[in-house]
């Protein structure tokens, strides 16, 4: 085995890479692995957190096709996605919480895109075209959902895909993660989509809305988290803007960021 090292900030600590060494287990061909497991997720944390290409990456990592294979294998298989809500449940009961969440945010940002691809389209209210980051969080701003489509598509109907999705995993998942799930805020663009909400998967959806009175910048009642969490995101270059291809890839580079995170939250390093 190769010493386990830190060449670069973005690099794991051994700590971090313990919680999540469970998901990445042996060659199952019997071969011995050229390359760590370990130097392949720090690669791949390289290219999130700095933005750099691919065919970029720094001598001291693995080379950059086979991190780029290991990256889209994981992608397909929603190995991220699955590290990342177990995450969550580690961080929410290191903060007193209980593990699964009874009420969360919904929110979307649009972000250009820089190459072509798919699912790609113009945001006419704020126009700016590329694609749109729906997400779910926690009340404490940890990433519970993501889904990726064009920036035409309208709030209210982004929300039902990403709720949908949602429900589905509750409905389907063994370990039933989000079945405390009761209210869910969001701001005025999703106020169509409430009675859907409700009789659909028989959650409360609450606008949030800004007073007639106020005015400049206010800090409103829990919408406040997901904008944080949108801040958050926003540090790790690659998704600055959205350089990916395909949709898959746009959403796995948000789950990396999150995971990121909440590795230094669970390990103290933040």
């Amino acid at each position: 085995m190769t010493k386990f090292t830190q060449t670069y900030p973005t690099d794991l600590k051994y700590s971090e890479w313990l919680l999540i060494e469970q998901f990445f287990p042996p060659n199952v061909r019997g071969r011995p692995r050229k390359w760590e497991m370990w130097l392949i997720v720090n690669a791949i944390l390289y290219v999130v957190r700095t933005g750099c290409q691919w065919r970029m990456l720094p001598k001291e990592f693995p080379p950059w096709q086979t991190v780029y294979r290991y990256y889209w294998r994981w992608a397909r298989s929603g190995l991220w996605m699955q590290i990342n809500a177990v995450l969550v449940c580690q961080v929410r009961q290191k903060q007193g919480r209980a593990s699964k969440p009874s009420g969360a945010i919904l929110d979307s940002q649009s972000v250009k895109t820089s190459e072509g691809g798919e699912a790609r389209g113009i945001d006419v209210h704020k126009q700016t075209p590329g694609r749109k980051r729906h997400i779910v969080v926690d009340t404490l701003g940890l990433l519970l959902l993501v889904v990726v489509h064009s920036a035409s598509v309208q709030d209210g109907t982004g929300g039902k895909l990403v709720l949908q999705k949602l429900f589905a995993q509750i409905k389907h998942s063994v370990y039933n993660r989000w079945c405390r799930m009761k209210i869910i805020w969001a701001d005025g663009g999703y106020e169509d989509i409430v009675e859907f909400v409700r009789q659909h998967f028989g959650w409360k959806l609450e606008i949030v809305r800004r007073p007639k009175d106020a005015k400049g910048f206010q800090v409103l009642p829990h919408r406040w988290i997901v904008e944080r969490t949108f801040g958050w995101l926003g540090r790790y270059r690659r998704l600055a803007r959205d350089y990916e291809h395909t949709v898959v890839a746009s959403e796995t580079m948000t789950y990396l960021a999150s995971i990121r995170r909440m590795l230094k939250l669970v390990t103290n390093d933040l």
